[in-house]
């Protein structure tokens, strides 16, 4: 017999392993599909080598590159993604499955890409927030930034999606300035090396940003420090064992755990037998029950339905699943595969006894199951299981055990506040379904929820047009939930990145704090020149170039005429007796003519490198302007945003970010503002 493939790690930028050791297992037919490498991983060059090439080379690069890094990553993949779906089925993954995984993870590369140009400045530093002002006279100031750190993350995943949770995990911290050594379960570990083979020969990622370990972690714990990070997806008994990893304890080494955790679906009580509803709440049970064979952390574990509708759900359910065709998922009309090991078999039909204690059998059960396909009785299959609970008051049962796979449980209830109480009785889930017609059930339900909860997915028949489901983690929402759940966040757009970075408060001058976070801090120094600032290229702008306009006094003609041209007649413009009885004692010009007045003011109406105002961030509104009043405005180079980007011209541009300050004749703050123009570069 031909030896098997050994899967490698990837270590210090070699790929490592010659030599066989563990015997990977086909959940399909229990045959030997690879072998695991049996040399031991120096984790101290691996961790070396992370925080010197690693966060060398990533620091080189700046939050806006390293952003478009990973938008060729995610193409990169997309490219090659059928050799990726070909080895998938040998984890047992349906076709729909593989796809979560596979174009999942590069769909949250693109995300994050996205997100990242769209939202993160040049450099390596984020200033969070506007300066606070500590002092009377405006010299101290105060602020906080966010820096990466100077470390190594560790990314320790579960075998349930080999690409996607690396990749989830990945995107941030790469954005991060962070590099990472990634340990997936070893069941599935083959998916994941071959990802990272792509990711490596796809040439975009820079020296060092990822390591894979296969197998054993090691003393690669005991090795970290403050500077350093771990993350956490699978189990909650495991987590809490590497939570307490002593040198994590005695080096206050961040840990985030995602764990696995008894989400629910809740049917509420308005919703009738026979609305769309009812079957979108069945749909959303079955499709989650099936999924990946129900090895999701997300998957929905008890049922909650009123009691009057027990017997309809488990009917319907019942009768869905039963037209689930369990097996091979190379083989045609196969709509939900194994579980991914045959120990992962074994442990869920141990948990099902264990359920089946305080629980009656509905549909399915051990000993149902009937998979196709050629000595599919040696896989890992287990038929979807519906169990109905004897007394979800009761302690324990489903409230307490899980079986990762295809099993879940109903659980009736007899009110709105009875179904919250016992979807708290799970101590913490990632996700959680109410499906309602009703908006003030979902008022009342929805907040309550949520404290037990990471997501709360309200489903009626709108949103199923276009819901993504309860089971699918999105880049931009936070993934994670409390309690049993792990307590920690992932994901959630740009707050996914700062997980990675270091907060710090800094204090200092206007002119000093502008310096550090390369923004125009008000009451910071200016530059003047002679030049309007408009017309400077983008790389000829300086950060603090200013230009203080002339003056305008404001008139009743102009109130008049900006009136009629907008439509605006509101009375505090236009009815002078109606504007005494108010808290300004008077009639006063229009906001956004002040805006337009301002902007006549500080433009320069020539032909130049300004392209085009796109947007308008942080307008508050100060001090009114009566008729008689003279305003005047300060323009200032606040940032500059390089996202490599080109006009459809192909002409390279860059955003420019302009604090406007409009006073009046008494120097009284009148309006305040940033405004967005793209402004044109000399060179790519």
């Amino acid at each position: 017999m031909q030896d098997q493939p050994i899967v490698q790690s990837f270590i210090a930028g070699q790929w490592f392993g010659k030599h066989a050791d563990q015997a990977l297992l086909s959940p399909i037919n229990g045959n030997t599909i690879y072998q695991t490498h049996a040399e031991t991983i120096d984790f101290g060059q691996s961790i070396d080598f992370a925080r010197t090439k690693g966060r060398q080379s990533l620091l080189s690069m700046d939050f806006q590159s390293r952003a478009s890094c990973l938008r060729d990553l995610g193409k990169y993949l997309l490219e090659h993604k059928e050799a990726l779906y070909q080895m998938s089925t040998q984890t047992g993954a349906t076709r729909t499955d593989s796809w979560i995984d596979i174009e999942g993870g590069a769909g949250t590369l693109f995300a994050y890409a996205s997100m990242g140009r769209r939202e993160l400045p040049s450099g390596n530093l984020i200033h969070e927030g506007d300066a606070i002002p500590l002092g009377k006279e405006g010299h101290f100031y105060g602020s906080h930034v966010l820096v990466p750190r100077h470390g190594v993350v560790v990314h320790i995943n579960a075998f349930n999606f080999p690409i996607w949770g690396m990749l989830e995990k990945f995107a941030a911290n790469f954005i991060a300035g962070l590099p990472c050594i990634v340990k997936p379960a070893t069941s599935t570990s083959f998916l994941t090396e071959a990802c990272v083979r792509l990711m490596h020969q796809s040439g975009c990622l820079p020296e060092g940003s990822l390591q894979l370990v296969i197998g054993r972690t090691g003393d690669l714990l005991d090795r970290l420090d403050g500077q350093d990070m771990v993350t956490f997806t699978g189990s909650a008994a495991t987590a809490a064992k590497l939570r307490t990893t002593p040198n994590l304890i005695t080096n206050a080494v961040p840990f985030n755990a995602e764990a696995d955790s008894l989400n629910c679906a809740i049917l509420a009580p308005d919703v009738s037998v026979d609305s769309p509803e009812f079957d979108l709440f069945v749909k959303e049970v079955a499709r989650e029950m099936t999924a990946k064979a129900g090895q999701k952390c997300t998957a929905i574990r008890r049922v909650l339905v009123p009691e009057n509708h027990i017997e309809a759900v488990a009917d319907r359910l019942s009768a869905r699943l039963a037209k689930v065709t369990v097996g091979d998922p190379t083989v045609d009309g196969v709509r939900m595969g194994a579980l991914a090991t045959h120990v992962q078999q074994y442990d869920v039909l141990t948990q099902l006894d264990q359920l089946l204690k305080t629980s009656f059998l509905v549909s399915g059960g051990r000993d149902a199951c009937r998979p196709v396909g050629e000595n599919a009785e040696k896989g890992a299959f287990c038929q979807p299981t519906v169990l109905l609970s004897n007394d979800p008051d009761a302690d324990g049962g489903a409230h307490d055990i899980e079986a990762f796979g295809p099993i879940s449980t109903l659980m009736p209830y007899k009110n709105v506040d009875h179904a919250v109480a016992l979807a708290a009785r799970g101590k913490g889930s990632l996700v959680s379904t109410l499906v309602t017609k009703d908006p003030e059930v979902a008022e009342h339900m929805v907040p309550n929820l949520a404290v037990w909860h990471g997501r709360v997915h309200i489903l009626n028949e709108q949103a199923s047009k276009e819901s993504t489901g309860h089971g699918s983690p999105l880049p931009m929402l936070k993934h994670g939930g409390p309690g049993r759940a792990g307590g920690g966040e992932e994901l959630g757009g740009i707050r996914g990145v700062t997980h990675y970075l270091q907060r710090a408060a800094i204090q200092g001058s206007p002119t000093m704090l502008g310096a550090v976070v390369n923004e125009y801090v008000r009451g910071g120094e200016t530059i003047e020149t002679e030049v309007h600032p408009f017309r400077r290229y983008f790389e000829n702008l300086q950060v603090g170039e200013s230009l203080l306009t002339h003056r305008r006094t404001v008139t009743e003609a102009d109130i008049v005429n900006f009136g009629c041209l907008s439509g605006d007649h509101f009375y505090m413009h236009f009815d002078d007796i109606a504007a005494r009885d108010t808290q300004f004692e008077q009639r006063i010009a229009h906001g956004y003519f002040v805006l337009s007045a301002a902007a006549g003011l500080f433009v320069s109406p020539g032909e130049g490198p300004v392209l085009a105002n796109y947007g308008l961030d942080n307008l508050r509104f100060i001090t009114p302007v009566p008729i008689g009043d003279t305003i005047r405005a300060r323009l200032t180079c606040k940032r500059k945003i390089d996202q490599g980007k080109v006009s459809p011209k192909g002409e390279p541009q860059g955003v420019v970010v302009w604090d406007v300050q409009v006073t009046n004749q008494d120097d009284e703050l009148v309006a305040s503002y940033d405004i967005l123009t793209l402004v044109k570069k000399l060179s790519s």
